[in-house]
């Protein structure tokens, strides 16, 4: 029997943290489930993010681009885990960046009003989203980081940490664009793992 988006996202929530019969009929109130077809964009630069999405089935990804049309992917966002522009969402600031489906999405989605509204009620649903926001700026922080001082290929490694289950199911361009290489950069690198596996990421 399949899983509803409803309850995929409240057995999320309640990994984290058990939910009383009150605070399951807010998160019901709060969600509401949503669908984008493969290459919908769900926000554009200059527009405010709108929503705060839980990603049920699908891929959805976070990039910016700059004055030459390139692409620099920021973030994957796979079942199981979170997509929005924090500081365009919470501040309600015109976003620079750009979020778009890689494959057909299901999503629940929130807004501003209702997210907050939630806290007032919920003690619970507040710690949740703190831990939550708190996760992200980590991972954030981390991506930073690594981008300044870290190698391709030890990036191509925390990749394939942090996104196992993306591996055969986006583009070797869309990895390429994450890690901040040429798609024949990754292509030469990924064959140099392939013939020296222990060695790879000691360069």
């Amino acid at each position: 029997m399949n899983t509803s988006p409803i309850d995929t996202l409240r057995s999320f929530f309640c990994q984290m943290m058990p939910l009383n019969a009150n605070e399951v009929a807010l998160v019901e109130q709060c969600f509401n489930p949503s669908t984008y077809k493969r290459r919908e964009l769900l926000l554009r630069a200059g527009e405010h993010c709108r929503h705060y999405m839980f990603v049920v089935q699908g891929c959805l990804r976070m990039y910016s681009e700059d004055d030459k049309g390139d692409r620099h992917i920021i973030k994957f966002a796979p079942e199981g885990t979170w997509m929005t522009d924090i500081d365009s969402f919470f501040h309600r600031k015109p976003s620079r960046l750009f979020i778009d489906a890689l494959e057909p999405t299901t999503v629940m989605q929130t807004e501003l009003e209702p997210l907050v509204s939630s806290f007032t009620h919920s003690w619970r649903l507040s710690n949740i989203f703190r831990v939550l926001a708190e996760n992200e700026l980590a991972l954030l922080q981390q991506r930073h980081l690594e981008t300044l001082s870290s190698t391709a290929e030890e990036r191509y490694q925390t990749f394939c940490d942090t996104y196992p289950q993306l591996m055969n199911r986006i583009s070797q361009s869309q990895i390429a664009a994450y890690l901040g290489v040429s798609p024949e950069f990754l292509s030469r690198m990924k064959s140099k793992l392939l013939r020296h596996p222990k060695d790879v990421f000691l360069t």
